[in-house]
C-alpha cells in the first residue's frame, strides 16, 4: 500500500508506505551498494538506480479507500533515486577526489535535470542521511533524489515568506540574509566566489548550518562549470570540517533546496541553498526535540549559533591541517 494522505490542519500532504517498514538492516560484512553484490556494477565510479523501498512510484497503484470528507488520498505518484558517490564503502563527500566530487554534482544536476521536466512532478530534491543516529540502515555514502508530485510544506513555507519579503521591501530575502551574516561576521564559517556557508541566526539546531548561492540562481541546472566546482570544494570543507568538530564520522541530514518544477518563475525572490541538519549538540549529547518542540513547532535551542560557527570554523582549518580536499 502507498498513496498520499492529505492533511487539512496543515494543508499539507503525508506519503504513507508500508513496504518501506521492511527495509533491512544490513550486517556490516555485507552492502549491496558495493561492487560484487549484484546490485551494482562491478565497476562504477558515481552510480544512480531506482530505489527499492520507494516512497513515490512513476506508476503508483490507486490509494485505498480510506479516505471520505476532509480525508482526500491521491496516488503516490514520482520518483525515488539513490545516489552512490563512489565504489569505495568508505568516502564519504570530503574523502574524495576534487574530479570525483564534480562526477556526483554533475549526477545531481543531470538527474535533477530530468525528473524536474516531468510535468507530474512539481518538486525535486536532492538529500543525504548520514549517519545511524539519523535512521541510516546501509552506511555505503550514498543520497536520494525524491520528485514529489506536490511542494513539501517547509519548501512552501520559504516560498511564500520570500514572496512576501520580495513585496514588502522590494528585495531578494537571501540578498538580506547574506548581508546581515557578513556585516555581523561571527555567524560565517566559509566563503568561496559562488557560495558562503554560515549558521543562520534563527538556526533550529546546534549546527544548522546553510550554503547558499551568492548569485541569484535557484537550481543546479543554473550553474557553470566553475560554479559546480566551488560548490564541491565548499561542501566537501564544510562536511570534512563537521567530521574534525568531534573526531567522528559526523551525523545530518541535509536537503538541496531550490525552485519548484513547472510552476512559476521565482528567480526574483527564491534562492539555491543547502540545509544541513544534525541531532548532535555536542560530542556526548545528542539534541532531541522535545515535546513543545514536536506538538508546537516551538524549537528551543541549547546553544548558540554564534559559539558553534567559531567551532566549526576551527574544525575546518583542522580538516586542511589533515590533508583537506585530495586535488586530482
Amino acid at each position: 500500500m502507498a498513496e498520499l494522505r492529505y492533511n487539512p490542519l496543515l494543508d499539507s500532504w503525508v506519503m504513507v508506505s508500508a513496504k518501506r517498514q521492511f527495509r533491512p538492516y544490513l550486517p556490516k560484512d555485507h552492502c549491496p551498494f558495493c561492487p560484487g553484490s549484484g546490485k551494482v556494477p562491478a565497476v562504477y565510479d558515481v552510480h544512480v538506480f531506482h530505489n527499492d523501498f520507494p516512497v513515490l512510484t512513476a506508476e503508483p497503484p490507486e490509494p485505498e479507500d480510506v479516505g471520505g470528507g476532509l480525508y482526500q488520498t491521491r496516488e503516490a505518484a514520482g520518483r525515488c533515486e539513490v545516489i552512490l558517490y563512489s565504489s569505495d564503502h568508505h568516502a564519504t563527500l570530503p574523502d574524495l577526489t576534487k574530479s570525483q566530487m564534480k562526477r556526483v554534482i554533475d549526477l545531481w544536476t543531470k538527474t535533477f535535470d530530468e525528473l524536474d521536466k516531468d510535468e507530474k512532478h512539481q518538486y525535486v530534491m536532492i538529500f543525504e542521511n548520514r549517519g545511524e543516529e539519523v535512521g541510516v540502515t546501509i552506511t555505503h555514502p550514498h543520497g536520494q533524489v525524491y520528485a514529489y508530485p506536490f511542494i513539501p510544506q517547509k519548501v512552501k513555507v520559504e516560498l511564500d515568506n520570500c514572496k512576501k519579503h520580495l513585496q514588502k521591501t522590494g528585495r531578494n530575502m537571501f540578498d538580506d540574509m547574506i548581508k546581515e551574516e557578513k556585516r555581523f561576521g561571527q555567524r560565517v564559517v566559509l566563503e568561496n566566489d559562488y557560495f558562503i556557508a554560515f549558521i543562520p541566526f534563527f538556526t533550529d539546531t546546534p549546527f544548522g548550518l546553510f550554503i547558499v548561492s551568492k548569485e541569484n540562481k535557484t537550481a543546479l541546472t543554473d550553474f557553470s562549470e566553475e560554479e559546480k566546482n566551488a560548490l564541491g570544494d565548499i561542501l566537501q570543507e564544510v562536511i570534512g570540517g563537521m567530521d574534525h568538530l568531534f573526531n567522528r564520522t559526523f551525523p545530518f541530514m541535509m536537503g538541496i533546496h531550490g525552485r519548484p518544477s513547472n510552476s512559476e518563475n521565482v528567480e526574483s525572490y527564491y534562492r539555491f541553498h543547502i540545509e544541513f541538519y544534525s541531532p548532535m549538540q555536542t560530542k556526548e549529547k545528542l539534541k532531541l526535540n522535545a515535546a513543545s518542540e514536536t506538538a508546537g513547532w516551538a524549537v528551543a535551542i541549547p546553544t548558540r549559533a554564534e559559539d558553534n560557527a567559531v567551532l566549526l570554523r576551527k574544525a575546518i582549518q583542522e580538516f586542511w591541517e589533515n590533508g583537506g580536499i585530495k586535488n586530482k
